[in-house]
């Protein structure tokens, strides 16, 4: 599939813009110099007969995206948030993409329903409402359980959307090696890598299985997180293409008209947002990464509800102190540590200068601290350190691609609520509190505690992997090196000393 014919797609995306209008009006909120829009209208107006026509009684860019389908969909939404990047005005159309697009026949979707589950709907539901919300991989429908009386949201995927998925990330596999081929100076992005993290984190999406699972892992997670709600898992009405959780109440958080006459106070509610994500990263290695506008609601009391667990992060602890660290260093102004951070975790090559490089991240830093609270942004933050990364030959970290994407998300819901919020005095209280519990004395004993609980259970192993070792090193070196077995049984027998300290100390934790 990931052939050259992919180059008519490529093709009729930008044929799409140009016949829609988009074009015109994308080119004007990135704020392209002349040249470049007479280039653009030169080159696609003879195609623009060949792009889809799309709803004209839509706004021209959310008319082009919902024409070309759900992977671009998925980048509309991220973009919906970032009204700094891409205007105020783009924005607010784009917001359409959150929770309000098209939906599917009611009919269909309970035939999905009863096909998956294997009920029939007018005996296990009393109400059964059209849909209340749809997006690019599924739609919602409110309803009523007619055992308990309690009011659900049952989700169901879109008839036939894998298959429209798998054809567009097809063509971003293609993209991405074209990019490649004619312009090697962007391999270190890794951009084939980049599309294949994004295809892995989608196509996770539709399986409502995982999502049930993911959903119920984060709300035992988040259980005791003041102000936060995870609605519950209903697992007996739940399956592949079905998913039906508890129905959390409140104000959508784009409908900014309805929270500001409800007197919730949304400078209070932008911070929130902001440190529970980055306390879910840090402290759980768990968030959800798809934190945008059309998955969070207000309860008229201010708690926070999250819906759609579809693409959910993770990060590893290792992972989580490096970040913690770089960000920390940033709010710190220590560009040293955050310099000295990124050649320990490896993500600076270590023939490069570490001043040289704390230089390049102070002059990245210094800018930022020295605006307003309404200018600082991790989207400029981001924008600056790419050309850091490209100077010091630094790769890609797919692993950190959607918690990276994440934070810019949810920094652009915070900024939605509260224009003039200081997002690094709002992260310095969390990033410093999981620091003080992670990297000082108290997280150095749980690493020993931990690491002498995994040596333990190796003891029963240890004659096995000694004698294997001893075998190998006689095999590879009886020759020509007599003296290396020697040292493979003083390694061993430290080891060994090791192991049994372990065990010791293992039974009295």
């Amino acid at each position: 599939m990931r052939g050259p014919h992919n180059i008519w797609r490529l093709i009729r995306t930008g044929a799409t813009f140009q016949r829609t209008g988009a074009m015109g009006v994308v080119l004007d909120a990135m704020k392209a110099p002349p040249s470049v829009r007479v280039a653009a209208h030169v080159v696609g107006w003879p195609f623009a007969w060949l792009g889809k026509k799309g709803d004209p009684t839509l706004p021209p860019v959310t008319r082009a995206i919902t024409a070309l389908g759900p992977a671009y969909i998925k980048f509309g939404q991220i973009l919906s948030t970032r009204p700094d990047v891409v205007g105020p005005e783009l924005a607010d159309q784009l917001q359409y993409l959150q929770d309000k697009l098209p939906p599917f026949d009611q009919a269909i979707a309970r035939r999905m329903i009863e096909k998956e589950l294997g009920i029939d709907i007018d005996q296990v539901f009393s109400e059964f409402s059209e849909p209340v919300a749809a997006a690019s991989i599924a739609q919602v429908h409110k309803a009523r359980l007619a055992e308990t009386g309690e009011s659900v949201a049952v989700k169901v995927l879109r008839p036939g959307i894998e298959r429209a998925f798998r054809t567009d990330i097809d063509a971003f596999h293609f993209s991405a090696r074209v990019i490649e081929m004619l312009l090697p100076s962007t391999r270190r992005l890794r951009p084939t890598d980049v599309v294949e993290h994004f295809e892995t984190t989608v196509m996770g999406e539709l399986d409502l299985r995982l999502e049930s699972a993911s959903a119920s892992e984060f709300a035992e997670n988040t259980a005791k997180d003041e102000g936060f709600v995870v609605p519950e898992v209903n697992w007996g009405l739940s399956g592949r293409t079905v998913m039906t959780l508890g129905w959390g109440e409140g104000i959508p958080a784009n409908d900014l008209e309805t929270i500001r006459a409800s007197g919730l106070d949304m400078h209070r509610l932008g911070e929130r947002v902001l440190q529970l994500f980055l306390s879910h990263a840090l402290r759980d290695g768990l968030f959800h990464g798809d934190m945008h506008q059309g998955n969070l609601k207000f309860a008229a009391n201010g708690d926070i509800i999250a819906v759609d667990f579809g693409i959910m992060g993770r990060i590893d602890e290792y992972t989580r102190r490096v970040y913690a660290e770089i960000l920390y260093g940033f709010i710190t102004r220590n560009y040293r540590r955050v310099a000295e951070v990124h050649f320990e975790a490896g993500y600076v090559p270590a023939d490069r200068d570490v001043e040289e490089f704390a230089r390049a991240l102070r002059a990245v830093g210094e800018p930022i601290f020295g605006m307003n609270a309404t200018q600082i942004s991790m989207g400029r933050l981001l924008a600056y350190l790419f050309e850091v990364t490209e100077k010091f030959g630094m790769e890609t970290r797919t692993e950190l691609i959607l918690l990276q994407r994440t934070m810019v998300v949810v920094e652009g819901v915070a900024r939605s609520l509260s224009p003039d919020i200081n997002i690094w005095k709002v992260a310095k209280p969390v990033v410093e509190s999981y620091i003080s519990n992670s990297i000082g004395p108290k997280a150095l004993l749980q690493d020993l505690v931990l690491t002498a609980r995994v040596l333990a259970r190796f003891g029963p192993r240890l004659p096995e992997l000694a004698e294997a070792a001893l075998i190998r090193q006689s095999e590879a070196h009886v020759e020509n090196d007599r003296a290396r077995p020697l040292r493979a049984m003083s390694y061993v027998a430290v080891g060994g000393g090791l192991a049994l300290a372990a065990v010791w100390v293992s039974t009295l934790l």
